[in-house]
């Protein structure tokens, strides 16, 4: 272990230190090298994870961001908790007559769409509510990868399964609906199956950020954070590195090298840790919120709350809005993210999105920012886990 890296004040350090994949934090704290380790004043990362119980830290977040009063917020919590693990049984009661599912905090409750009101009785047996729709969640699918094969111009922003509607929603920037191109796709994209056409004002774009001091990672000039540690490394965003680049610590020492990255397409890579760092199965709070464990990787469903953590705008909450998106980059599409409320600036990437003590995500673009408001996208981590062959670090 090395004893500089721990001399280092504040959770901020210790995150990179200890290659915390936690989220995005330390690696790219926008802040100085000063003013970030005192900001940052905060305990060891061990002895944080014994006192701070994930739910405690989410309570305090989603006071502050949901307008709730703690106990209402306990129950949303629990709620969601109760939803994710419903979802995977309601689905596969529905079997092939899926059509998708969505939480609503209004009544705490999961609905699944069927596409066979046959199977009505055996879903609702799981503790879900029904709605009856025209179109399967496959089909749906299907729809998604026909508009995927298309060639998107730079005012599309967005494709999107909506279960909710039971339709797939193309997001077109609102200053580019009337020229030919844009006409031209949406044309095409009506074709595939059942499409919507929505306005949008914002661009979506990645959300690395070039060096500017402070707390890594970083590699070449470009800042980026920390998504969640695995054994033997942490993951993060694809487009922040290349496979074989090198990627620096605050103090600018070597902690490995990207072992994997696909962008575009996918937005997801993995570093190896070296040199003295470690993982910890932690998630940074930054100040705002207890330090948050990470305890598995269950996926939240649609209308479930969501904070992420970034080195640029620490911890933020919203709530999850939409799967299987492509998000059309200007360096092109990537396909199957999450869409969510919380907002992202430059210096997120490759930070982690977390619903209670669970795993979501790392992030990977936004539209908007902080101050105005804005959403942020992120790739889901079980893909990521898949297609690498990597075991997330629990606690």
């Amino acid at each position: 272990m090395r004893r500089k890296t721990v001399v280092r004040t504040g959770l901020s350090a210790l995150l990179l230190v200890g290659t915390w994949a936690t989220a995005g934090l330390a690696p790219a704290s926008a802040a100085a090298p000063d003013s970030a380790s005192t900001s940052m004043s905060t305990p060891a990362p061990a002895s944080a994870a014994k006192k701070a119980p994930a739910s405690e830290g989410l309570l305090t977040a989603m006071q502050k961001e949901f307008g709730l009063t703690k106990s209402e917020a306990a129950a949303r919590l629990a709620a969601e908790k109760t939803a994710t693990a419903i979802e995977t049984k309601a689905e596969r009661a529905a079997g092939s007559a899926y059509g998708g599912s969505w939480f609503s905090a209004a009544d705490n409750s999961l609905t699944v769409a069927l596409t066979d009101a046959k199977k009505a009785a055996a879903v609702r047996a799981t503790g879900a509510t029904v709605k009856i729709v025209n179109h399967s969640e496959r089909a749906l699918d299907a729809t998604m990868k026909r508009i995927d094969a298309l060639s998107a111009p730079a005012g599309i922003s967005s494709w999107s399964v909506d279960p909710k509607n039971n339709r797939v929603v193309v997001n077109v920037l609102a200053s580019e609906r009337d020229t030919k191109a844009v006409a031209a796709f949406v044309a095409k994209a009506e074709k595939t199956g059942p499409v919507t056409v929505a306005e949008t004002t914002d661009a979506p774009s990645t959300v690395a950020a070039g060096t500017v001091g402070g707390d890594p990672y970083y590699t070449g000039n470009v800042r980026c954070s920390i998504g969640f540690s695995v054994h033997g490394g942490f993951v993060t965003a694809g487009h922040c590195g290349p496979r074989g680049q090198s990627v620096r610590g605050w103090d600018n020492s070597a902690i490995g090298n990207f072992q994997g990255s696909s962008f575009p397409g996918n937005d997801y890579a993995w570093v190896n840790v070296a040199n003295g760092w470690w993982t910890v199965p932690v998630v940074l709070g930054w100040g705002s919120v207890s330090d948050q464990l990470v305890r598995g990787s269950n996926e939240a469903p649609v209308g479930a709350s969501i904070c992420r953590s970034g080195s640029t705008t620490h911890w933020r909450c919203g709530n999850l809005l939409a799967k299987n998106v492509t998000v059309n980059y200007s360096q092109g599409a990537v396909h199957q993210m999450v869409q969510t409320s919380a907002c992202a600036e430059g210096g997120d990437s490759g930070g982690s999105f977390i619903s209670g003590d669970q795993a979501q995500g790392v992030t990977s673009g936004a539209s908007g920012n902080c101050t105005s408001g804005g959403q942020s996208f992120y790739q889901p981590i079980n893909e990521i886990l898949s297609t690498y062959g990597l075991t997330l670090h629990t606690a």
